[in-house]
């Protein structure tokens, strides 16, 4: 029993496990991605650029049936929505990945309220506009949506903090979600996942990882290497 809390403890529970058991959990996720950048940080380290279906691999060593829609999905992220065969670097991919697979469910439902506030439909979600939001919003259904050019920031704001009022799973801090939504009068999808994937506050939040100056950074494994 001890073992088996002590494992718990360290994350090492997750371990070859199936991809159910992995995401069960805000521990369970947090502890995966924390033991994919442990065993994988060297790739970083050595500066190596890989592609979407090598580090679909580098998942399956560690979950088996680790499915190849959700590292696709962070490749869009990355890439901003580009072509998915490009090569990405560690630090890039890793914390784009953070985003996707600790926030699954948050990422799919804000998906769907941007998609609909693309194509100038009310949003699918309980929200309390403003009048000015309003008046955007019935005069951006009038104009061809452009999927570069994204959606109205402060609309999308708004939908997302009403979104996150019932939300029954993770989320993002709203604190964090303001602060980048009002930087920008106009947010693209993989472009507001990028800036939470560079959010340090939000990344902290989850504990998984180091922030990006100390990505790389790991001297006990560094002092395993030397031995070996």
């Amino acid at each position: 029993m001890q073992l088996r809390f002590t494992s718990v403890k360290n994350g090492n529970h997750v371990l070859f496990r199936e991809f159910s058991y992995i995401k069960a959990t805000p521990h369970n996720r947090e502890s995966f991605i924390h033991i994919f950048w442990k065993c994988f940080r060297q790739i970083g380290k050595n500066g190596d650029l890989l592609a979407m279906s090598e580090y679909s691999s580098l998942l399956q060593l560690l979950c088996p049936d680790f499915p190849a829609e959700m590292v696709q999905n962070t490749a869009r992220i990355v890439l901003i929505d580009d072509a998915t065969d490009c090569l990405m670097s560690f630090s890039d991919f890793i914390y784009s990945f953070q985003i996707q697979f600790f926030y699954e469910e948050f990422v799919e439902s804000i998906s769907a309220i941007y998609q609909d506030l693309l194509s100038g439909k009310n949003p699918n979600t309980v929200i309390v506009p403003t009048s000015t939001s309003v008046e955007q919003l019935s005069s951006s259904a009038n104009d061809k949506p452009d999927v570069q050019e994204g959606v109205d920031a402060t609309i999308f704001c708004e939908c997302i903090e009403g979104l996150c009022e019932r939300f029954k799973h993770k989320y993002p801090s709203t604190v964090a979600i303001k602060e980048i939504l009002d930087n920008t009068q106009r947010v693209s999808f993989y472009g507001f996942l990028m800036a939470l994937a560079k959010h340090e506050g939000i990344n902290q939040d989850i504990g998984a990882l180091p922030n990006k100056p100390d990505l790389l950074i790991d001297p006990e494994m560094d002092q395993e290497l030397e031995r070996l």
